[in-house]
């Protein structure tokens, strides 16, 4: 008897029977992307030439993982995304997480830090340390990694719109401690796709934007080869409110973006491609999050080698960062965040992600506490040392839904890539609107769900209760801005404003043709000119970003 006779059987002699006794709780399961959950799956629901499909670990197209032998080698990279207030108390908490045994830094700016201006300017009032650290001048940076030796850690930065100049700070900052810039490794994030998309800190139109982001990459090339250039979002995506496929999607749509940006100013893809990192969110649906992952490495690969010609086996690599669901934290009863985030950390973890972060239980109130970052950490470690699922290479694969879902994932992602592409690639679908409306679409059923209870999130739809809500919450000191002001004016009264100035307008007039913007940049911040300065000089030449109001 076949396996469909056999399934048939079963439906046939067990299933009508045990439905009489006990009606199933819902009619229809579906995954976040709408992907059909059947009652069985079989061998049926896989795709026959498993090793065609799948591959090994460390081999084309990677939907096993990127390395051999994974993480029973080496575990993840275990951050904790962090930066509050001034780069002095942000410091301090880089030390106390390092003491805990985090094993690299994930950088917090504040918004003005985020959108080109320095803590003295009108337009950060009020938003000074607030969401992160604030950062203005080189100054600001080598206090913020005081004591921490920048060629032992990895350090990444959520940075967009002045990457450049943030990396122009850590690389001076490295430069102070004796390192030379080839021996630093972590990640800018430079994408500023998203930005147009879901989060909305851009600074500049898009076409300045991107020259911005291929200089970095030829740079980075040449000078700091360890680094990751940028890491291609779907995070944000996803805190949008995407679905798990348009996540995929999207954000690969993204990555085309600039790789074909990269090639238009003569880049070989093969010279910059083995340092694209991407980005991607953990929710809360398990079994779809873990072959979101799979799904994910394997489109990639098959894009890099047979659309983009690659020919290194490193740049057909999606090599990720996770961060758990920021929007599935709740409020109410923050406690049960510590479960969802233990979930969603293992899913990225039997995903195969590269570095992780845990959110922290009180993220949804406020900045974290120091005891929730460590239940945070603690989480990660947990996993690493005492379940046993690091002890073997992709534990899910041969699961008949896992490898369903992965190739549901995987397919339609293509489908949303071939629209993408019919629209005339992922900048031409972001200034039409299309990536937009479709996120909208996607946030606006999810929530007539949770209202209609047909999406149950515990403490907030069901399980309620009346008890308020008591945290103990880390509070910033809007004394802080009035200090970082007087840092600032301290600064412009003590250095050379004649050079200053010399340099700014050396940077515009740089700006106006094609040299590479990086060295200029790096020299700048070298000689006090601040974060702000930089980005206004800028501004003044490539005018800043509008979105189109859609109607």
């Amino acid at each position: 008897m076949s396996i469909f006779e056999n399934t048939q059987r079963w439906e046939r002699d067990q299933v009508v029977k045990s439905l009489q006794r006990a009606p199933e709780r819902q009619e229809d399961f579906t995954t976040s992307s709408d992907i059909p959950m059947k009652r069985l799956f079989t061998p049926d629901d896989v795709l026959g030439d498993y090793d065609a499909h799948n591959g090994y670990p460390g081999e084309y197209p990677f939907t096993r993982g990127v390395q051999p032998t994974m993480y029973r080698s080496r575990f993840w990279t275990m951050r904790q995304y962090a930066g509050f207030g001034t780069a002095k108390e942000s410091n301090e908490r880089y030390r106390f997480l390092l003491a805990k045994g985090q094993s690299g830094l994930s950088v917090a700016f504040d918004l003005p830090t985020q959108i080109g201006y320095d803590a003295d300017d009108p337009m950060a009032a009020g938003e000074v340390g607030k969401v992160g650290v604030s950062i203005s001048s080189i100054h600001d940076m080598l206090t913020l990694f005081d004591q921490i030796p920048l060629d032992k850690v990895s350090t990444s930065m959520t940075i967009n719109a002045p990457a450049a100049v943030l990396l122009a700070l850590y690389i001076v900052a490295a430069k102070r401690q004796g390192i030379t810039p080839d021996k630093l490794r972590g990640t800018i994030q430079n994408d500023i796709l998203k930005e147009y998309i879901a989060r909305g800190t851009y600074i500049y139109p898009p076409q300045p934007s991107m020259r911005l982001i291929t200089d970095i990459f030829a740079f980075c090339k040449d000078h700091v080869p360890n680094w990751n250039t940028i890491s291609i979002s779907g995070y944000h995506i996803r805190e949008a409110g995407s679905t798990a496929v348009q996540e995929v999607a999207f954000t690969l749509a993204n990555g085309i973006a600039y790789v074909e940006a990269a090639l238009k100013v003569g880049l070989s893809v093969d010279e910059f491609a083995p340092q694209l990192s991407f980005f991607f969110n953990a929710h809360n649906n398990f079994l779809e999050e873990i072959a979101k992952f799979r799904a994910a490495r394997k489109l990639w690969a098959e894009i890099m080698r047979e659309r983009f010609g690659a020919k290194d086996p490193r740049s057909w690599m999606l090599r990720f960062h996770t961060q758990t669901g920021g929007s599935t934290l709740t409020a109410q009863q923050p406690e049960n965040n510590i479960v969802r985030v233990a979930l969603q950390a293992m899913a990225a973890v039997l995903g195969g992600t590269q570095s992780l972060h845990t959110n922290s239980m009180d993220e949804a109130l406020a900045l974290p506490t120091e005891k929730a970052v460590q239940v945070a950490l603690r989480t990660q470690q947990i996993i690493a040392h005492e379940t046993g699922v690091a002890d073997t290479v992709d534990p899910m694969a041969g699961s008949y839904a896992i490898e369903y879902l992965t190739q549901e994932i995987f397919t339609r992602a293509q489908d949303y890539l071939q629209r993408i592409d019919d629209l005339g690639g992922a900048l031409h679908a972001i200034e039409e609107g299309y990536i937009n409306i479709e996120i909208q679409n996607a946030a606006y059923e999810f929530q007539r769900a949770v209202e209609k209870q047909q999406e149950i999130i515990v403490g907030v739809n069901d399980f309620t209760n009346d008890e308020p809500i008591q945290a103990d919450l880390l509070r910033v000191d809007p004394a802080i801005e009035a200090e970082a002001c007087q840092r600032l004016a301290t600064l412009r009264a003590n250095r050379d404003n004649e050079k200053v100035s010399a340099l700014r307008d050396q940077l515009a007039a740089a700006a106006r043709n094609t040299d590479n913007l990086m060295p200029l940049i790096i020299e700048c911040v070298d000689n006090d000119v601040t974060l702000g300065e930089v980005c206004h000089s800028l501004r003044a030449v490539f005018g800043e970003y509008r979105p189109a109001v859609m109607v």
